[in-house]
């Protein structure tokens, strides 16, 4: 998979990508990271990418011509359009969560652009598929959500991690009744007893059929506690 992110700011991307998974995926060539730097298709000697908001307004908007340069030049001509996917990253976009995480994974390439300023000229949504955010809040940019994205996605790519190892995570499991989304059960290891806490003694016992009966249970009991929206939310939404 190609995932291609347009910046501002390809320096930002140094370091986050370069450890553990992310790291070890690249090398695999599992997954393909590129950058296209948007000030690249800047306008005149000193590649402007933004100009003043017609009507007036605080800051600065992001030019569509720019954009759909960027957005052209980064766009693999070897993937059908049914298998890519062009984003931009926004805070008034649709919340990105697990299940857009592994729709994602089936892409053949992701493209994300990281907006700033006050925002993008409205037109570049003629050249987008959908806008996404990661939460209710604003970032001074779309690198950080774009890191976020990425990981999300890369663990859930095929060799990437053990294929069980992402079956019993958090939005990832079911509910026995309702198929609804679940937080994942506790976890403990050594040592089994500190500062007068004790592992759960069912996790002692070696019996796997009550040992997975109870993580069922306790799923269920720290989504209703931490979480309660969740047991409405079908996982197949």
């Amino acid at each position: 998979m190609k995932i291609s992110i347009l910046t501002l700011f390809p320096e930002m991307f140094q370091g986050p990508f370069d450890f553990s998974i992310i790291k070890h995926a690249q090398q695999k060539n599992l997954v393909q990271i590129a950058y296209t730097n948007i000030r690249d298709f800047g306008i005149g000697k000193h590649q402007l990418v933004d100009d003043t908001a017609y009507g007036g307004g605080v800051g600065m908007v992001m030019r569509v011509d720019v954009l759909h340069k960027a957005i052209e030049h980064a766009k693999d001509q070897s993937v059908p359009d049914k298998k890519r996917r062009i984003v931009l990253l926004s805070a008034q976009g649709k919340p990105f969560d697990q299940k857009t995480a592994r729709e994602y994974a089936q892409l053949q390439q992701l493209v994300l652009i990281c907006g700033h300023y006050e925002g993008v000229d409205e037109r570049v949504k003629k050249y987008i598929d959908e806008e996404i955010s990661i939460g209710d809040f604003v970032t001074t940019g779309g690198e950080l959500p774009a890191m976020i994205i990425t990981d999300a996605l890369t663990r859930l790519l095929p060799g990437v991690l053990k294929d069980e190892a992402t079956l019993h995570e958090s939005f990832s499991q079911t509910g026995t009744d309702l198929n609804t989304v679940l937080l994942e059960y506790p976890q403990y290891t050594k040592p089994q007893v500190y500062d007068e806490q004790d592992v759960p003694e069912i996790l002692l016992s070696g019996n796997h059929k009550k040992i997975a009966q109870w993580r069922d249970e306790q799923s269920n009991i720290r989504t209703l506690k931490i979480r309660p929206d969740l047991l409405s939310k079908k996982i197949t939404d």
